[in-house]
């Protein structure tokens, strides 16, 4: 019988584990078992909380989906300037923290984005994760501009943070934070500039 108050420690076990294993093999040589063995537990225990690989990875989506969000979340609460700006520059911000933009990370979106054509479940949370950046990009957008200005400023902005997250993660190299920043930041101002 599981000690009372172990499953969020261990779902946070196996969680670390599975980008630990992405970083080392990829996702395609991630099996239970290697991801098990860097837990240090059994197969079993990823079935009994996870039921699959699937179920893994969508756990391991969640928690860097819910990382993400925190941090953007506390980059806008902690803004002395309300302006859309700072709002706007502080969604980029937290699109290449440090938490999304590391090896491990990096290279488990990847896996995710793969496997999301392929599995609803995957698929569904993807569809969360596009739709959140795009309200809110639009939402701070549409403070300054148009409705259909806002909605196309959000849209190149979107495709611009993932364009620059991708290349970045393909790159080889580590990712660079502060010229992503600069293209991003230079983006929003010329959109911005639009509103007069």
């Amino acid at each position: 019988m599981p000690k009372v108050g172990m499953q969020p420690i261990r779902r946070s076990q196996l969680i670390s584990a599975t980008l630990e294993a992405v970083d080392q093999v990829g996702m395609g040589e991630a099996s239970i078992a290697y991801i098990a063995r860097l837990a240090g537990v059994s197969n079993g225990i990823i079935s009994h909380y996870f039921r699959d690989k699937n179920g893994l990875l969508e756990a391991t989506m969640r928690h860097l989906m819910q990382v993400l969000g925190q941090g953007v979340r506390r980059r806008r609460a902690a803004l002395k300037d309300p302006s859309p700006r700072a709002h706007l520059r502080a969604i980029v911000d937290g699109n290449f923290d440090a938490s999304q933009v590391s090896g491990p990370a990096m290279k488990t979106w990847l896996a995710f984005w793969a496997s999301s054509m392929h599995h609803p479940a995957l698929q569904r949370l993807q569809r969360i994760n596009d739709h959140r950046l795009y309200s809110n990009l639009c939402g701070e957008f549409r403070r300054a501009l148009p409705l259909a200005d806002a909605r196309a400023a959000a849209r190149g902005l979107a495709a611009l943070v993932d364009g620059l997250w991708l290349r970045g993660a393909l790159s080889g190299q580590a990712f660079d934070t502060q010229q992503a920043l600069r293209i991003a930041y230079d983006y929003v101002d010329l959109q911005l500039a639009k509103a007069g």
